[in-house]
């Protein structure tokens, strides 16, 4: 899966951690204090974190401070550029950072502090479309990925909930809920024609898109594991005009490719939205554990 720029992913980076639901980030890591309390106590037995289309590494940034002091990320995404973008801005964002090759050979793992947590980064390039259960057959402690499922389809969620054997967390899950302000005659039939957009295939097959989320819930379910779920919207202001108006340029982008809107209405309601005073684009969190 390709596509999405580190530009893009710098833009929308402080929107999806204001987005994030605290409450089930704060039972995500109480289930690792209640079931493996010396995890990420010290070198030998580092938190380990598998991070899937990790883009340029915002995952990581939002949630190392918040685990234990020893983790070890694994960052894996398809796209090579995407993660030499993960690797430079982890390192500048770093307090401390060096790579695992003093020397500087490697490109492949890092190691970095911020805030008195001692972590190692390594970068994996693969294709998860093909390969998602030998991904998943490495032994890692908790899966997690951001803005991702919804992108992939029905039939890979299937595969990934099958091979699942250990916790995962995953945010900002795309539900198809978006309200504008102010409104336009045009809201919902443009909402219609992304979501139409949406569900074509990005390099997984027709992605799965608003009904990911409920995908997952019930194929962990049924798996036995314990899926918990909470609201992640993104509430944009004024303060967040830059984002706003690049996320209506994309979706008049691909409402265009579609056809279902006409060019007059669709140039109005662009327009209308490069001025918007607010924006909810809904989202879910998840937590499963197994039993």
């Amino acid at each position: 899966m390709t596509g999405f720029s580190a530009q893009w992913l710098s833009l929308r980076e402080p929107a999806d951690h204001r987005a994030r639901n605290i409450k089930l980030r704060q039972e995500m890591l109480q289930y690792f204090e209640r079931t493996q309390p010396g995890l990420g106590k010290s070198t030998n037995t580092p938190f380990r974190i598998m991070d899937l289309g990790c883009g340029s590494g915002s995952n990581l940034r939002a949630l190392a401070e918040s685990f234990p002091d020893y983790q070890h990320w694994t960052l894996i995404d398809y796209d090579p550029e995407l993660l030499s973008a993960a690797r430079t801005t982890l390192m500048q964002w770093a307090d401390r950072a060096e790579p695992e090759n003093a020397a500087g050979a490697s490109n492949t793992t890092i190691q970095i502090n911020k805030s008195g947590k001692h972590i190692t980064v390594s970068f994996v390039q693969e294709d998860l479309a093909k390969n998602i259960e030998r991904v998943l057959s490495e032994k890692t402690d908790l899966v997690t990925a951001a803005a991702f499922f919804d992108l992939v389809s029905a039939d890979w969620l299937v595969r990934f909930c099958l091979s699942l054997s250990v916790p995962l967390y995953t945010v900002l899950t795309y539900d198809g809920v978006e309200k504008w302000l102010p409104a336009h005659p045009a809201d919902e039939s443009v909402l219609r024609a992304f979501h139409s957009h949406q569900i074509t295939d990005k390099g997984f097959g027709l992605s799965a898109g608003p009904g990911a989320i409920e995908i997952m819930r019930t194929q962990l379910t049924a798996r036995g594991f314990d899926v918990r779920m909470q609201r992640s919207p993104w509430l944009l202001g004024s303060e967040d005009q830059l984002l706003m108006q690049a996320l209506a340029t994309g979706s008049a982008n691909a409402v265009a490719q579609t056809n279902m809107v006409s060019a007059t209405e669709l140039t109005s309601w662009l327009t209308a939205r490069m001025q918007s005073l607010s924006c909810e684009i809904g989202h879910w969190d998840l937590f499963a554990c197994p039993h």
